[in-house]
């Protein structure tokens, strides 16, 4: 699998398909990013902003709806496995 790229665009939710997409392929450092940085306890505005590109002061409901899909959608990676093996393992 090639490498995802660092700073991938967001769509305004993340997939729920119960198999990894591309989407999640291209988007395995973003996933990463919102696990670190829940992990740490940053506002969900501040990685909103800085990971997503959503600014929440302006579209506070789709930056929270993003926020949360992306993060959900972090964590099934991990549970599956999937994140830390790399999105293309099965």
């Amino acid at each position: 699998m090639p490498k995802p790229p660092l700073d991938p665009e967001v769509a305004d939710a993340a997939p729920d398909d119960p198999t990894v997409t591309p989407y999640d392929q291209q988007h395995v450092v973003t996933y990463m990013r919102l696990l670190q940085a829940e992990g740490e306890g940053a506002d969900w505005r501040e990685v909103a902003r800085i990971v997503l590109h959503i600014a929440s002061e302006h579209e506070p409901e789709r930056a929270r709806i993003a926020y949360q899909s992306h993060l959900a959608r972090a964590k099934w990676m991990t549970e599956q496995g999937r994140l830390l093996r790399g999105a293309g393992a099965s």
